[in-house]
């Protein structure tokens, strides 16, 4: 093990000199960082995870096992990304047609999370705290606090900032039960309104 700049990096894992890797952040077991990859301070790469060409990651992302990240995809901060789970890029690949001039941006937002095993389609925007549950295939863009499941993904329901699944009442109000944080659903957006 040995740590390189102000970012620690496991001895197994590449990172192409052309990156750039953020203060506190740590990147694990046999991981790949690919040239002009930008990644935040205090992010946690785990194991196995290939970040491609041009990814941005934000500040505070956490990367779990087996996870690649495809040229396209933004991350902003305090996002999470579930083991195994997938990102694309191409919507009709074909291995034998090169379509890296068709590459579809994917944006996830500030905070949102997605779970072990989710497939995200390219071109979609998964909005803040949005949260994608295992197993997902996300095929549209996610409202922000938008709780989604399923293949193909729908809406279930919606989440606080903490996770929380969230309960409005019939004016449309709803507390966070971990922050006490309250949360008012107007028009099928979900406003947070400061304790």
């Amino acid at each position: 093990m040995g740590t390189s700049n102000s970012f620690f990096a496991h001895e197994s894992a590449i990172i192409n000199e052309k990156s750039n890797v953020g203060n506190g952040t740590k990147v694990w077991h046999f991981s790949h960082i690919m040239q002009d990859s930008v990644i935040g301070d205090h992010c946690n790469i785990g194991q196995n995870v290939v970040i491609s060409p041009k990814v941005v990651l934000g500040s505070n992302v956490k990367v779990q096992n087996n996870v690649s990240i495809y040229t396209g995809v933004i991350c902003e901060d305090d996002v999470f990304l579930g083991p195994s789970m997938v990102f694309t890029n191409v919507i009709n690949p074909r291995s034998a047609i090169n379509r890296k001039n068709e590459f579809k941006s994917t944006l996830v937002k500030k905070g949102a999370s997605i779970g072990a095993n989710a497939t995200i389609i390219c071109g979609v925007t998964i909005g803040e705290y949005g949260f994608v549950g295992a197993g997902t295939v996300v095929t549209k863009d996610v409202l922000p606090y938008a709780l989604v499941v399923g293949n193909p993904s729908r809406q279930v329901g919606w989440v606080s900032e903490y996770g929380h699944k969230l309960e409005f009442d019939r004016n449309g109000e709803a507390v966070c039960i971990e922050s006490m944080e309250k949360y008012k659903l107007i028009d099928n957006t979900v406003l947070k309104i400061l304790k």
